[in-house]
């Protein structure tokens, strides 16, 4: 929010300084973003006054005139404006000077023969509004010679962040009132005028039953002459960072901007019957005043008259009924909506505005009388016209909350003693209610304060954030013990595998659309959903980390990357029936492009498939302290896998740890991504925890002293037999001497019967106090052909 220094002092009078003013605001709570000087880029620019003004003697459309500066001789100024003439005065932006419209340096030139000092300057050239038609006309009395910006009144502009609990700080006036309760001046609200009505107002209005709105004040006027608005409001207009448009929409805009207060003008003439806030009719439309259509439905509330839409209440209004040039009569209307209602409304339609900002975080709903007051008092000074009485429909929530206080608690809760009699000043300053016994009675502005604790927040604040002492925590004697949790140590060992393994981590939304996160909903678990989201594009929370990795390898795939290797760890969040969450930790791995980049010795590139997606999930499970020999691999990854190219590794057949394989085409065009991509997801809450105080430590490595022995199994399986089911059958042939097997070949062809695949085993042995004999390495490899026989396996002759 952005204000200038000029505006400030309406309702703060003050002598502090513009650096005093911005190390109070960061005290108290509001952040300053920047400070901006007008004056500095005003800087060379002068009063001046045209003496002459002939044409000039090589070009039709431009004139040589002489300007006075109020010292040394005139300056000759060679001009194109067609208002430029003898007598008037302006500004001019002698050389060295900067244009602050277009960073142009003015230098002395020769411009078609004759050379000019200077350059007469337009408003829109110096920033001051949008009008170019000719130069500047300052007042007969300006001073010749005078620093423009000094005349002007060019005013020292603060840039703030208001934080979401505090809307009573979204009008210049709020921010003063903080000012002053922190001892910068005193506090001057604004002056609300006795305006005398005549007469009904000339439209009725009213509320629907079902309409988000409590409360709607407005009248009407009479006769009024639309136009610029003044000039000094146009200055604090600019200086907000708001376009001036017109006399009545800069008025609706100056309030808002002064005291946090929205208002919207309507013009009577195209408005038919009666006007009423109510909710939209499934599929009503109305163009609003940013020239986009907008559909509603039945949730939306809106003002409309007998014809249809005209303001998408709190929000924007329509173009239908907005005020023009010629506008006569106008329809005020100031209202109080469910901030609530509007926030879902604005996410809906995509509409973010000052108002949509201001209700949903929630104005002051006292401030309807004054509000319209104040908007009326300004139309009439600028426009002119005769005001009809107030007509008041519905009653704002204006019930004030008491809360009992204890002021001891600031001490307690805030670190910082500060006397009662300053507590009790600090909260009356703040327009808080405070009884002989501490009963406080809060604004009904202030939405934020709900308890006790919230007032030790304004207490504390006023006083100074900079007050409260910086106090390190009590630390035992000695060396600090280990803080991190068995899981904390997991995620960053399994942090430092995944990037020793060429991944790079990646840190996505805990939210998806909910598109997204229904493809990856599993099971009877259902879908968390926010009730007030980010955006619509973040309202569900993610059942899956693999969406968010699929959406950043399409963004990278989409700026050219060749490859993505991404890995996160993370919660997933899921809704049991009863109604409980559940959350799990898990890490999720998406490969994407080519695995191999193409090149002479390999001749295209290769993409990654389903085996190394295993490979990754096998490697981290490893990691983690899962017992991978004993892993089985099972179908079954899911739905959004493709069935053929995935699988699971489960310990039993109940418990998966992981999920593997290539994502299902109709997933990646769920995500508008090209395949293929391959995915794995491991639950790490699944694993199971080493017994023993050892946790995941790992004893001193410690080589054998006799040298292993590998042998070499070729047998018949069936066809469908997974090769790791017959690894497995293997290893626990004899689990005290098998220290390794792996499958070195499988082939199924000529020479192997019809149904049956050859499978090749190279299996490890260790020896243990004594070197095998051949004895033992019998007995050994017939327990290994025992063991295969039970899966249907035999030896290949």
């Amino acid at each position: 929010m952005k204000f200038s220094l000029e505006w400030l002092k309406d309702y703060l009078e003050t002598d502090a300084s513009v650096a005093e003013i911005s190390a109070k605001l960061n005290a108290i709570g509001i952040e300053v973003e920047g400070i901006e000087d007008p004056a500095d880029k005003l800087a060379g620019f002068r009063v001046a006054e045209v003496l002459t003004a002939a044409p000039h003697p090589d070009a039709d459309k431009l004139q040589v005139l002489t300007v006075s500066t109020g010292e040394g001789d005139p300056l000759t100024v060679v001009c194109g404006a067609p208002n430029a003439r003898a007598g008037m005065k302006g500004v001019l932006g002698l050389p060295g000077a900067v244009v602050p419209a277009n960073g142009m340096q003015l230098r002395k030139s020769a411009i078609r023969g004759v050379e000019s000092n200077g350059m007469m300057c337009s408003v829109r050239e110096l920033e001051l509004g949008d009008a170019h038609e000719g130069i500047i006309e300052l007042p007969a009395d300006a001073p010749v010679g005078a620093d423009f910006a000094a005349w002007h009144g060019a005013s020292p502009v603060f840039d703030v962040a208001i934080t979401p609990n505090r809307p009573d700080c979204m009008g210049v006036m709020g921010i003063a009132r903080d000012l002053a309760a922190a001892g910068v001046g005193t506090f001057k609200p604004a002056q609300v005028a006795q305006i005398a009505g005549e007469g009904a107002i000339a439209m009725p209005i009213a509320i629907a039953p079902d309409a988000d709105c409590s409360a709607w004040y407005g009248r009407s006027i009479a006769g009024v002459s639309n136009g610029p608005s003044p000039e000094w409001m146009q200055r604090r207009l600019l200086a907000a960072g708001q376009r001036p448009i017109s006399a009545l929409v800069d008025c609706t805009n100056y309030l808002m901007l002064a005291t946090g207060r929205p208002a919207h003008v309507y013009d009577l003439a195209r408005l038919t019957g009666s006007m009423v806030a109510r909710r939209a009719r499934e599929g009503e439309a109305v163009e609003a005043l940013n020239e986009k259509t907008y559909t509603l439905d039945d949730s939306i509330t809106v003002i409309a008259d007998d014809a249809g839409v005209h303001d998408i209440a709190g929000i924007m209004g329509g173009a239908h009924s907005s005020v023009q040039d010629d506008t006569t009569d106008v329809l005020l209307e100031i209202a109080y909506f469910d901030p609530e209602a509007i926030g879902v409304s604005g996410r809906k339609l995509g509409l973010a505005t000052d108002a949509r900002t201001r209700f949903e975080r929630g104005v002051d709903p006292a401030f309807l009388d004054d509000g319209l007051a104040i908007l009326t008092d300004l139309i009439v000074q600028t426009c002119g016209g005769r005001p009809s009485e107030v007509t008041r429909v519905g009653q704002p929530p204006v019930e004030p909350k008491v809360i009992g206080f204890d002021p001891a608690l600031t001490a307690k809760l805030g670190g910082v003693e500060v006397p009662e009699a300053e507590q009790r000043r600090i909260l009356q300053s703040l327009d808080f209610g405070v009884s002989a016994d501490w009963q406080v009675t809060c604004p009904p502005r202030r939405h934020d304060i709900e308890g006790p604790a919230d007032l030790v927040e304004e207490v504390v604040r006023i006083h100074g954030l900079d007050m409260v002492e910086s106090v390190a925590l009590p630390r035992a004697e000695g060396v600090a013990r280990p803080t991190a949790t068995p899981a904390q140590k997991l995620e960053r060992r399994l942090r430092r595998a995944a990037a020793a393994r060429g991944l790079n981590e990646a840190v996505t939304w805990s939210f998806l659309p909910v598109p997204a996160a229904e493809h990856f909903a599993d099971g009877e678990a259902a879908l968390w959903l926010l009730d007030n989201p980010i955006s619509e594009d973040m309202k569900a929370m993610r059942p899956s980390l693999i969406p968010g990795l699929l959406a950043a390898a399409k963004r990278n795939a989409d700026r050219g990357a060749d490859t993505a290797r991404l890995f996160e760890i993370g919660r997933r969040y899921l809704r049991r029936p009863d109604g409980a969450s559940d959350e799990r930790l898990t890490l999720a791995v998406v490969l994407a492009g080519a695995r191999v980049q193409r090149g002479w010795a390999q001749g295209k590139a290769q993409a990654f498939d389903a085996y190394d997606a295993k490979a990754e999930a096998e490697a981290l499970l490893a990691e983690a302290g899962a017992p991978v020999a004993n892993l089985m691999v099972m179908g079954d990854a899911g739905d959004q896998f493709h069935p053929g190219q995935s699988g699971t590794l489960r310990l039993g057949p109940k418990t998966v740890l992981a999920r593997f394989g290539a994502l299902h085409p109709a997933t990646l065009a769920a995500f508008d991504s090209d395949g293929p991509v391959m995915a794995v997801e491991l639950f790490l809450d699944a694993i199971p925890a080493r017994r023993g105080k050892g946790g995941f430590a790992r004893p001193a490595y410690s080589p054998p002293a006799l040298q292993s022995v590998t042998r070499d199994f070729a047998f018949l399986v069936p066809r469908d037999l997974p090769a790791g089911d017959l690894l497995r059958a293997v290893r626990g042939a004899d689990k005290a001497t098998i220290v390794d097997a792996r499958v070195f070949d499988v082939f199924a062809g000529q020479g192997v019967p019809e149904g049956r695949k050859s499978v090749a085993v190279e299996v490890t042995l260790q020896p243990g106090e004594a070197s095998f004999k051949d004895a033992d390495l019998k007995a050994i490899s017939d327990a290994v052909v025992a063991a295969a026989a039970k899966l249907g396996a035999e030896l290949r002759g």
